[in-house]
């Protein structure tokens, strides 16, 4: 619910090159010999991002974000088990084979291996981190059986007694075998979702048996007058014991303890040199809840959280988002430390200022409207650490807390991350992508011209208004939509996002400087959806991941839609294709449709609608315009995909005493993602 992950990179990070406020073209300014692209492999592209301003933090900041940036790197090891049960297995083993074996490195296997331990890194774990399929080393059997033994056996993870000759037996299989742990999230509804999941979020448990037990929960609940509104099952995993389904509550000394006792140590530093009392409050909460696992603290902590408007530095940690999970009710762990940017932050107060009239005036039923929106808060950040499932591939925007009952009460908080979405703009300068793709000339023009603002405009509005509107109706809850519901809650925010960039409020509010940006928007939103998104779909395969789900959706919908007045019109001229906005106007009508169905969909629950919706225009690929796309793209020599190197924090101590916390952008990929395994591997292989 609360991710664009990506979801306008190819807006952003990948379509949109030249247009720069006068804000950032100073900034480039002082880019010096900064490397915004530092190495790419297989799908993937390694980016640095820069941190402006840390340097005019208080020492009392840049000490809090120092401890808050351990506590983010502290969990990562909870984010590979969760993703898969082998996970750290594998990811140890390579790490082990990397740094010790004594063999030639200079040949293309060693080579090929390495690709594929960065491609573990970068997905944590096994499974591509979109598509979530299991990906394939390109060397041998026998070449791995050769480097496990060559490589220090007391190193490698074995078991007690266990010979090199049986590890070999063991690990081979699960990294070679297609049939082994083959998808890590499996959205099929005609099969059984949990039993054919990868992620280690239930084991031994049907899916029958998963959505039994946790409704027992709440109908006991219903009964015993407790609290219906916990989000049951958010950090735990469900086993069979003994022929009984059991959870396991992710906590100190509970599942996970290790881990997050490491988190909590620096939760407790952070929380003495805390800006003010609130924010000492909310993260004592946070250690309250990591201590007991208890998940009306839970709410309580979120709640804490949105009121706190006091702090600049402020921060994400814990099992947060459900798109791991194929029935949406398992967090899987993230972190992301960060400090408000002032200046940037005035565009979005003031959408948090004007929330009412965007929920008043919006396309749906007024009965699935907020009467009252509270608490809707939405700021610019500078990101200072990713963490988790948040790391090395990034959100570019953040709307949270998920749990619809604190957002209609409390209100919510919602984030653009500027020099995220600064660091994709910087690194695709001059790519070719935007020319390749783009229909005319028209469209290029206004995509340099608008694109940069326009994206951040549209996360802006996703993130803040997008999410936090509408309501739900009374005994209906998010899981209602099993595994449509992350596809279907993406779409509702940003279908809020595309009916409003273009409405008239948002040029007197002073936000946009004019009606061609909104087309801007509508044409880059549209060729991705039907077109360019493709690039990330291997051939033959269905569309998987939400976010790409929810363009798709909404691109194919509004083109079928609007094919009686033209609205969108198919071109082919020299055996390439594009899409050619005719009526602008008319496709922010079908948008403002499309919303109005979603919330309906949202609000009541409505399973079997949202199953159509998806399956009807969400997934399936043509497979013409697929080979094309692909196509056209492998000339460009650009990797679909980016993660990101961290800044290192290093304190300056003098007499025991922290005088200063110094950043720096030095080391690769590989060199961070050792030193973090070195210094933040708390959870054993096995």
């Amino acid at each position: 619910m609360k991710r664009i992950l990506l979801n306008f990179l190819l807006i952003i990070g990948i379509l949109l090159m030249s247009f720069m406020p006068e804000k950032r073209k100073n900034a480039e300014k002082d880019t010096g010999e900064f490397k915004w692209i530092t190495e790419q492999f297989a799908d993937a592209k390694i980016l640095r991002y820069k941190v402006p301003g840390f340097e005019n933090l208080t020492l009392l900041q840049k000490e809090l974000i120092y401890y808050l940036s351990q506590a983010t790197l502290a969990g990562r090891d909870i984010t590979y088990d969760q993703n898969c049960k082998y996970n750290l297995l594998i990811r140890k083993t390579l790490e082990a084979i990397y740094t010790e074996f004594k063999g030639d490195r200079s040949g293309d296997d060693f080579k090929n291996f390495t690709v594929y331990l960065k491609r573990v890194w970068f997905s944590n774990g096994i499974h591509h981190h979109y598509s979530t399929d299991k990906f394939f080393p390109e060397f041998s059997k026998d070449y791995f059986a050769s480097l496990l033994r060559g490589t220090n056996l007391q190193t490698l993870p074995l078991k007690p007694k266990q010979t090199i000759g049986d590890f070999i037996n063991e690990i081979t299989p699960i990294i070679f075998d297609p049939d082994i742990a083959p998808k890590r999230v499996n959205q099929n509804p005609e099969v059984d979702m949990v039993a054919g999941s990868a992620s280690n979020f239930y084991e031994g448990v049907t899916q029958k048996e998963a959505e039994g037990f946790y409704s027992s929960l709440r109908k006991n609940a219903v009964k015993t007058g407790q609290d219906t509104m916990v989000a049951f099952g958010l950090n735990s995993k469900l086993v069979k014991e003994n022929g009984k389904v059991v959870e396991k509550t992710y906590r100190v000394s509970g599942l996970y303890s290790k881990a997050i006792e490491e988190i909590v140590f620096w939760l407790n530093k952070a929380m003495n040199v805390a800006e003010n009392p609130g924010q000492r409050i909310v993260i004592s909460k946070l250690i309250d809840y990591y201590d007991t696992g208890d998940l009306k603290t839970w709410d309580e902590y979120n709640i804490l959280w949105v009121k706190d408007q006091k702090s600049s530095v402020d921060f994400i940690n814990g099992f947060i988002e459900v798109y791991g999970d194929p029935l949406a009710k398992k967090g899987t762990w993230e972190a992301m430390a960060n400090f408000k940017d002032v200046k940037a932050t005035k565009r979005t107060e003031t959408l948090s200022r004007n929330a009412q009239y965007f929920e008043d005036n919006s396309p749906v039923d007024p009965k699935y409207r907020k009467k009252e929106v509270k608490g809707v808060t939405a700021k610019v950040i500078t990101a200072v650490q990713l963490g988790g499932d948040s790391d090395p591939t990034t959100p570019i925007g953040i709307n949270l807390p998920n749990a619809q009952w604190i957002r209609k009460e409390f209100g919510s908080k919602s984030v653009t991350i500027d020099n995220i979405t600064y660091a994709y703009d910087q690194a695709s300068q001059g790519n070719g992508f935007l020319e390749e793709f783009a229909g005319s000339q028209e469209e290029i023009d206004l995509a340099k011209k608008y694109g940069y603002l326009a994206g951040n405009l549209t996360t802006d509005l996703h993130e803040c208004l997008g999410h936090g509107s509408g309501q739900m109706m009374k005994g209906v809850v998010s899981e209602s939509l099993k595994n449509y519901h992350s596809t279907i809650e993406e779409a509702r925010a940003d279908l809020f996002a595309l009916y409003y960039i273009m409405d008239k409020k948002m040029i007197d509010l002073g936000l946009v400087p004019s009606p061609d940006l909104a087309k801007a928007e509508f044409n880059s939103y549209i060729r991705n959806g039907l077109m360019t998104q493709l690039v990330r779909v291997h051939p033959g395969k269905d569309v998987e991941e939400a976010h790409m789900r929810d363009r798709s959706l909404i691109a194919h919908w509004v083109y079928e839609k609007g094919k009686v007045k033209n609205v969108i019109e198919k071109v082919q001229k020299d055996g390439k294709t594009w899409f050619r906005i005719n009526d602008y106007h008319e496709l922010r009508s079908l948008f403002g449709q499309l919303l109005g169905e979603i919330q309906r969909i949202t609000s009541e629950g409505d399973y079997p609608a949202a199953k159509e919706l998806v399956e009807t225009y969400a997934v399936k690929v043509d497979p013409g315009l697929h080979k094309e796309v692909l196509h056209r793209y492998a000339k460009l020599n650009i990797a679909p995909y980016s993660g990101f190197i961290n800044p290192v924090y290093t304190p300056v101590i003098a007499n025991g005493i922290i005088k200063d916390i110094k950043i720096s952008y030095t080391g690769d990929f590989t060199t961070q993602m050792l030193r973090y395994s070195k210094n933040f591997s708390f959870l054993p292989a096995r």
